[in-house]
């Protein structure tokens, strides 16, 4: 695309999701979101024009995690944030298996302090055996809107990249690193990261069961 197109491009996305947030964030913020969310996928992904696609579903998910930090958007159940180092297969396995599981009971998000490319194919395979789709998904950065809406910060593998805000809980799982494995080793992670999903669910809502 040339810079004019990209603009005009820039300027439809702000101008929907300014509608979308109205009263919630301001048109200037939506705009200044939605540009800095291309350029920080555009400096990683492989994917070329369809960064933009991808840039306003993350500026969409940034500016709701932006209203609810702020308080003026209601968050009916907690948030959880999955941080790993890429959000290539950990923490993307985790937001993923989250969803699948919570019944209600949590909205899941993930990401990454230095973002991969592209998802490792193999995560995708074996989430895809248990019927839990992943194909739509791709590595974002960790941003301060995700973290300053967030319950629970569940980081996998990112050692000290991932800062600690106050006033957010924060669980560290010690999963390996799934890149490169077998697919024998990488179902093992998989299965593990179910279970201990399982237990962070009813551990947040004790009063459910897990088959509730």
């Amino acid at each position: 695309m040339s810079a004019t197109v990209d603009r005009a491009v820039f300027d439809r996305i702000a101008a929907r999701l300014a509608a979308r947030f109205h009263g919630l964030v301001s048109a200037e913020t939506v705009k200044r979101l939605v540009i800095d969310s291309y350029q920080q996928l555009h400096s990683t992904s492989r994917v070329g024009g369809y960064v933009v696609v991808l840039a306003e579903r993350f500026a969409t998910e940034r500016l709701t995690a932006l209203a609810q930090a702020d308080g003026r958007l209601a968050k009916p159940v907690p948030e959880v944030l999955f941080v790993c180092d890429a959000n290539a297969g950990r923490s993307q396995m985790a937001a993923a298996l989250a969803k699948a599981r919570e019944r209600g009971r949590v909205h899941a998000r993930s990401a990454g302090t230095t973002p991969a490319a592209e998802l490792e194919l193999a995560v995708v395979e074996v989430l895809a055996e248990i019927g839990v789709d992943l194909s739509a998904e791709f590595p974002k950065p960790l941003t301060d809107e995700l973290v300053a809406a967030t319950d629970l910060v569940v980081t996998l593998g990112c050692g000290g990249a991932c800062a600690l805000v106050p006033g957010v809980r924060y669980l560290d799982w010690t999963v390996p690193y799934p890149a490169g494995q077998p697919l024998d080793e990488m179902r093992r992670i998989r299965d593990d990261l179910d279970l201990l999903i399982t237990d962070l669910l009813a551990t947040l809502d004790p009063q459910r069961s897990p088959d509730a």
